[in-house]
């Protein structure tokens, strides 16, 4: 299995962490007696020699060695070997190393040779690594169709499943056979985990072929699937990172990954997803109850619909016995801010059974506000304000607990005077003072409490950034009911803080002669400052003609956010759209995290701004979220949405 290691210069190879003369004892464990020694092994590999998905010369040296692994009976776990080893070269592949891909591909006939292998573990990884790196669809059909005709293990029959829609997609020339047999597959007689994977991948490969009535059949068959839920196999607890991942995963993992593939498969049509979503939270199984709250964070995240009636049915589960049921669903609730009122009855009534539930208090690092109240909250439920008052009276005071205030508006004002004495109670010279101070400084200033002036002021004069920048924002929020203050926040004007103490000072006194020359001379100078120059410009208004060449010229700049900034600038000060709207149409198409500042501007233009209404219309029509995207999301990404479109139509309805 080792024959040639010691020859390999390990020292002057390369992984993650440096030097890769640890790797010889690492692979060597790979063929341990003992299971956690195994584990640890896989494990430090995956974080050094492909580290975060990524290839180094010495991940092309480990290839041989593993392919050499795998090929022995007698290791145990080579499962996972070959899932390293797909994954080594489908990196290679897409464009990490491609050495490393061509290394895996000049050895993909050991994978063919594996794919009866008696270990269901190996039988379980190989039939997608065939279809990846075996270049002969024809014969890799044949592999699969073989296999599938003699298998017995219904966890090898899905990878198997799973293969031949890859292969459609991979070689749709060659596709034929294979959409036949997942479409027989897909009825009865076969079991109900086997035909929602056939679905899945029908749905994905070729949908054409799926049954009219195919979110009810799916449900069905989760709920058969569920009756007879094959046992989860047990692994020992070890510390490692594959470790950690198995602990988190759901407990039936399998039909959690069934559902998101047919998920995933419908993509845009949000009813159909919406219905299956429906019957998988009705569920009378707490399993898949849980699996499909985690899963609906990923609808609501990038798909636009009518998300009231699962969303009550993830409040529904909030008065579930299972711990990690409830847990899923106070989860995913936090992060909808407003599309969570649904369930703001469920939210509110265990928030009163279980006051407990107010604050966070983690293993590790500082006390946060608990999901249940902060999903109230940034509901924008009153209840909220209570339990939250209480929270402010309670001896552990969450740091973020301001940030969950900013969403109540009105309703929340009872609470200024506690926001204003805990923000008293913060030290300007406190190393923590920005992460304390923030969100307090963004409550008050949501709740215009004109009150909380001197306590804005002590923290003006001796904390830093970012603290300054809040503190003036707070203070010109409050507007001319403040305008005392203004000769301090003018001391401010020729210092790092210049275009924010230029914005307050304006909302203060509305004094142009003093603030414009501070925004010119900013908006010439470093070129970090021009987006938030252009801004406070922008409220200038006419008073500001005299940026008008400047903004002219930041309209050509090679940064999209300084564009947009400058054209909304050179509206809101010139009244002139021809210089804008190209401006605005062509940051619209290619950055979409630009839109919702491009729509508020385009609210403001009311019919100057007709030009770009069909962008507002598309935009309406659009099932996918704007700021959607694979393998990220921002967690405001859903609030900014909503915004988005609640401008767009009000402008479509005002035209």
């Amino acid at each position: 299995m080792f024959t040639g290691i010691d020859e390999v210069d390990w020292a002057s190879l390369r992984h993650a962490y440096g030097s890769a003369e640890d790797v010889p004892a690492l692979l060597r464990c790979l063929a341990s007696a003992d299971r956690a020694e195994r584990e640890v092994a896989l494990d430090e590999l995956y974080g050094s020699v492909h580290h975060q998905g990524n290839v180094y010369d010495s991940t092309l040296a480990c290839v041989p060695f593993l392919f050499s692994l795998v090929a022995r009976e007698e290791v145990p776990d080579r499962g996972g070997l070959v899932e390293l080893l797909a994954s080594i070269g489908t990196v290679g592949a897409d464009g990490g190393s491609t050495l490393a891909g061509a290394a895996v591909h000049a050895r993909a006939e050991v994978f063919a040779s594996l794919a009866g292998d008696p270990d269901p573990g190996v039988r379980r990884a190989v039939p997608g690594a065939l279809v990846r790196f075996l270049d002969q669809p024809a014969r890799v059909l044949a592999l699969l169709w073989q296999r599938v005709t003699v298998e017995r293990d219904d966890r090898v029959l899905l990878a198997l499943t799973e293969a031949l829609g890859l292969l459609v997609r991979q070689h749709p020339a060659d596709a034929a056979p294979a959409i036949g047999l997942l479409t027989e597959h897909s009825g009865p007689p076969y079991g109900p985990g086997l035909r929602l994977a056939a679905l899945g991948q029908l749905a994905l490969s070729a949908p054409e072929r799926l049954p009219d009535d195919l979110v009810p059949t799916a449900v069905r068959l989760l709920r058969d699937r569920s009756a007879h839920r094959p046992d989860v196999p047990v692994h020992p607890e070890t510390d490692t990172l594959v470790g950690r991942i198995r602990r988190l995963r759901p407990s039936d993992e399998e039909g959690s990954h069934l559902l998101r593939t047919l998920h995933n498969a419908l993509g845009d049509r949000v009813g159909d997803r919406i219905a299956l979503l429906t019957g998988q939270l009705t569920s009378p199984d707490p399993i898949d109850r849980c699996n499909a709250a985690w899963m609906s964070a990923g609808l609501f995240r990038g798909w636009r619909g009518d998300h009231a009636g699962p969303v009550a049915l993830i409040g529904a589960q909030l008065g579930a016995e299972e711990d990690q049921l409830r847990d899923a669903a106070v989860s995913v609730l936090a992060e909808l801010f407003e599309l969570a009122a649904p369930a703001a009855d469920a939210l509110d009534a265990l928030l009163t059974a279980r006051p407990g539930l107010q604050v966070h208090r983690w293993e590790r690092g500082t006390p946060t506000l608990g999901g249940v109240l902060k999903a109230l909250a940034r509901s924008g439920d009153p209840r909220a304000v209570p339990a939250l008052a209480d929270v402010l009276a309670g001896a552990v005071v969450p740091d973020d607990l301001g940030h969950a205030v900013v969403h109540l508006g009105p309703a929340a004002a009872p609470l200024a005077p506690a926001l204003r004495r805990r923000l008293g109670r913060v030290a300007p010279d406190d190393p923590d003072a920005a992460d304390r101070a923030l969100p307090l400084l963004a409550a008050l200033a949501a709740l215009g409490d004109t009150e909380a002036a001197p306590e804005v002021l002590r923290l003006l004069r001796g904390t830093r950034e970012p603290v300054v920048g809040q503190a003036l924002r707070t203070l010109g929020s409050l507007g001319t009911a403040v305008r005392p203050v203004a000769p301090l926040v003018r001391d401010l004007l020729d210092s790092q803080h210049a275009i924010a103490a230029a914005d307050a000072l304006w909302s203060l006194e509305g004094d142009g002669t003093v603030v414009l020359p501070v925004l010119l001379r900013e908006l010439a100078g470093a070129r970090s400052g021009h987006r938030a120059a252009a801004d406070a410009l922008a409220r200038l208004g006419p008073a500001a003609r005299s940026a008008l060449p400047g903004l002219h010229r930041m309209t050509g700049s090679d940064r999209v956010r300084e564009r947009v900034s400058a054209a909304c600038a050179l509206w809101r000060i010139g009244g002139d759209p021809v210089p804008v709207l190209p401006v605005f149409r062509a940051a619209w198409t290619t950055s979409p995290h630009t839109r919702g500042p491009i729509a508020r501007c385009l609210a403001d233009m009311g019919p100057a701004g007709a030009p770009l209404w069909d962008l507002l219309k598309t935009e309406v029509a659009s099932v996918r979220r704007h700021m959607a995207r694979r393998g990220g999301f921002g967690s405001h990404d859903i609030p900014e949405d909503e915004g988005l479109l609640r401008v767009c139509r009000e402008v479509l309805v005002r035209r």
